[in-house]
């Protein structure tokens, strides 16, 4: 923004965010008195859309996804005679992101690998062309959601091009169609792309939550789920080395935070559903929560049907939400009321 003109500044600038470039833009812009418009999705999360207003910028909500919202602001832009910048796909951002690699280097210059998110492959270009320069047999490999795989799909493809999305919990990541700039330099540096799931983007959350108290969207922890990817590191040849990760985005809605939490739960084996067909007798509930208890299982939840149960009256249908230790601990609960002889399933 400090390289615009006189009269740029005295317009403002536009941009296309679902939170991120955006808040970056809101700031600066309040520090350098220069008006901000923010074009955002509709999914862009709220906490972002009143940080953003906060700091002086003006939002709008246009369209359901990213690009839906880019070409809006595009088109907004030469109305309005705004200047419009970019998200990603501009010398100038991959270079300012690119700095981000420079520090990491100089605080740790023996990394062997740098894992790096990639939504629209700006920071990922910068990243990379920073870390090839300096540290060329540090190996940079990119992390993208399965459900937004716009560089996996360009690469394969040899362009850029519209890749099927769906919703992700890095929604900083959500963009269909990377830019050329970004495309053009990540084909020949970054070494290698990961694809996360939604299970395994959770579950880092949790995990930087646990271990080092950070509070991260989606996007922020990605790098940490392409780690986290079953036997990445030990098939890379990496299990034993120096691996750099690049936690960017904190801005996660407290809504969202719980129930990511509550999924990286179940999927870690933290957490799960036991549904039970018991007799309705008195005291065959309490029977089946003693049994779950001995087992060492703690009952979050209980729903006792009798209206939608099994099709013969005499029966029950009960479904608990039991936190466990992990995934072996569920398997003790499975033996226990196998013995038992409960009808059950879990899941």
């Amino acid at each position: 923004m400090m390289q615009l003109t006189d009269d740029q500044r005295a317009k403002g600038v536009i941009a296309a965010s679902a939170g991120n470039h955006a808040l970056g833009l809101a700031r600066h812009g309040k520090l350098l008195n220069i008006p901000v418009t923010i074009i955002m999705p509709h999914f862009a999360p709220l906490v972002k859309i009143k940080n953003c207003q906060l700091l002086g910028a003006t939002v709008e909500l246009f369209g359901d996804d990213f690009d839906t919202a880019k070409t809006e602001a595009i088109r907004r832009s030469e109305t309005d005679g705004l200047c419009f910048i970019p998200p990603f796909d501009d010398p100038a951002i991959i270079a300012g992101q690119g700095t981000l690699a420079i520090e990491m280097l100089e605080d740790a210059p023996d990394l062997d690998a740098i894992f790096v998110p990639i939504g629209g492959g700006g920071l990922a270009a910068g990243v990379a062309t920073v870390v090839k320069s300096c540290r060329p047999s540090c190996q940079v490999i990119g992390v993208e959601p399965a459900h937004a795989p716009g560089m996996t799909e360009a690469i394969k493809h040899g362009s850029p091009m519209a890749a099927i999305t769906a919703p992700t919990l890095a929604d900083g990541l959500a963009v269909s169609q990377v830019g050329q700039h970004c495309f053009d330099i990540c084909k020949e540096l970054v070494d290698d792309i990961v694809l996360v799931s939604e299970s395994q983007i959770a579950q880092a959350i949790v995990r930087l939550l646990e271990h080092e108290k950070t509070v991260l969207e989606g996007a922020g922890a990605a790098a940490l789920a392409g780690a986290m990817s079953p036997d990445y590191l030990a098939s890379h040849g990496l299990r034993d080395a120096n691996v750099g990760l690049i936690l960017c985005g904190g801005n996660i809605d407290l809504s969202m935070l719980n129930r990511v939490v509550e999924r990286a739960f179940a999927a870690d084996g933290r957490m799960c559903r036991i549904t039970c067909s018991i007799k309705d007798r008195p005291g065959n509930l309490a029977q089946l929560l003693g049994l779950i208890a001995d087992a060492g299982g703690n009952v979050k939840e209980i729903s006792h049907d009798r209206n939608f149960g099994p099709i013969d009256p005499s029966w029950d249908t009960s479904v608990l939400t039991v936190e466990t230790r992990d995934k072996a601990h569920i398997e003790e609960l499975h033996t226990a009321l196998q013995q038992a002889g409960i009808h059950f399933k879990i899941g």
